[in-house]
């Protein structure tokens, strides 16, 4: 017989039978055993897609500002400003992650010219300039709000606004990535049927069809038409104020959740207001337009990636004596509530420890980048600061709950023998003798 430790995605360090048949007198604690592995492992395989924004913002044009979210709702700063260009402007950043595991922005480099700038990192926070890349179009004067558009063949393309000298109206073109390194571009080709005058065209494709929103740039609407190709012709679907979005708005950009809804962000520039708006009938209706939570009159025309496969778990925390309340963070501090509002207040991401990978930390998922952690006994919501003080007072041992072995309670890494506990509602660490504390220091993950 033998025991063997194994890991998982979100809960390290079960025990696991690997060997031997086991003595009798061993089969109770053997059986125990593995029930609490297949309880705390069942939640392991899951994951949590990673939605990141790239952004100006309506302070600066110069720099951009990069976000993360879970839920593709509510985004915490990654870092700002996160890169800025060696000269000229960053305007109208999209970003795209490449073959090479690499993630790449492209921008408007300048009001007038003809560049669009590039630059790269691989962990979406430290960017590294490479290039302006010129457009061959004679007397190009207007180059403005790439788009990277990633085609079903595997090519790898660039929307892009252009207006030549004397010309009254814009014109969508795509170039077309010559190498794999980015670093050669077809000529311009334009979008048909994208006329006379659009500007800012984001294009996603589902099965055979591509999907272009762009700004009317004579009348300031969203319009949306379709074709079979990606340079067209495209036919007009809805024109005017056809999604009741309005007009004066600009710079969609689109991707899709995880339940199959469509979201659409754009710029209401003249108002310093960001909105977002959902379809669930492929572009068919659109629901009201939103603010986009907290960076609403702070970002700028963004475009969102998503990627599916980050590890860590998003549960609620059940309390175990007053089941009706989970534990939520409010105004930074956390406590237990009932009918929380908004739900998101009372998600969490359970990922890796911060400071021991056997352990377990709680990320907010309205606040990405913000964990609980105790201070001074107390349980706030903080912003790992990377220090090491943050990373333990932020790390958590699951063990069997105290009250009832199949739910979970959870002691502080650096804080051996306490235990996260509620007390008037409020949560905190402390250390647990009596029924009631117990009873006060068991959670349930719940799934939300």
């Amino acid at each position: 017989m033998c025991l063997k430790k194994v890991v998982s995605n979100s809960r390290p360090g079960m025990l696991a039978l690997t060997c031997g048949p086991p003595p009798l007198a061993l089969l109770p604690v053997l059986w125990a055993a593995l029930l609490l592995f297949t309880l705390r492992s069942t939640p392991a395989i899951a994951t949590t897609s990673v939605y990141t924004m790239s952004a100006f913002t309506s302070s600066s044009e110069s720099n951009m500002y990069v976000y993360q979210s879970y839920n593709g709702t509510h985004y915490g700063l990654m870092k700002g400003p996160a890169y800025t260009p060696p000269s000229g402007l960053i305007r109208d950043p999209s970003i795209l992650k490449h073959t090479d595991g690499m993630y790449y922005v492209t921008y408007t480099t300048n009001w007038e010219g003809n560049t669009i700038g590039f630059a790269r990192s691989a962990d979406r926070v430290n960017w590294t300039f490479l290039r302006n890349v010129t457009l061959p179009v004679a007397n190009l004067q207007n180059t403005w709000a790439p788009e990277w558009f990633k085609d079903s063949d595997g090519s790898v393309n660039i929307i892009v606004s252009l207006r030549t000298t004397g010309a009254t109206n814009f014109t969508p073109h795509v170039i077309k990535a010559q190498n794999s390194s980015l670093s050669a571009w077809s000529a311009p080709v334009p979008l048909a049927g994208l006329s006379p005058n659009y500007i800012d065209t984001f294009i996603v494709k589902i099965g055979s069809t591509y999907h272009a929103f762009t700004k009317n740039e004579t009348t300031k609407y969203i319009e949306y038409a379709t074709s079979s190709s990606l340079t067209g012709p495209y036919t007009f679907r809805g024109t005017g104020d056809w999604a009741g979005w309005g007009n004066w708005v600009e710079g969609p950009a689109l991707y899709q959740l995880d339940d199959g809804t469509w979201r659409i962000l754009f710029d209401a520039y003249t108002t310093s207001k960001y909105y977002y708006s959902d379809s669930t009938n492929t572009f068919a209706s659109w629901s009201a337009k939103k603010e986009l939570p907290s960076l609403t009159g702070f970002v700028r025309h963004l475009t969102v990636l998503k990627e599916a496969g980050q590890p860590g778990d998003i549960r609620r925390l059940q309390s175990f004596n007053f089941q009706t309340r989970f534990a939520r963070h409010y105004n930074y501090q956390a406590r237990i509530d009932a009918n929380v509002s908004p739900v998101e207040d009372s998600q969490f991401r359970i990922v890796a420890g911060l400071a021991d990978s056997g352990a377990i930390s709680f990320e907010s998922v309205n606040f990405p980048g913000y964990f609980l952690r105790h201070d001074n006994y107390l349980v706030v919501l903080a912003k790992n600061d990377g220090t090491s003080q943050f990373k333990q007072d932020a790390t958590f041992r699951d063990v069997p709950g105290l009250a009832n072995s199949s739910w979970f309670s959870y002691e502080p890494y650096n804080l051996p023998g306490y235990y996260l506990r509620h007390y008037d509602y409020v949560l905190r660490v402390d250390p647990i003798s009596t029924s009631v504390e117990k009873a006060d220091a068991t959670f349930k993950e719940v799934t939300p």
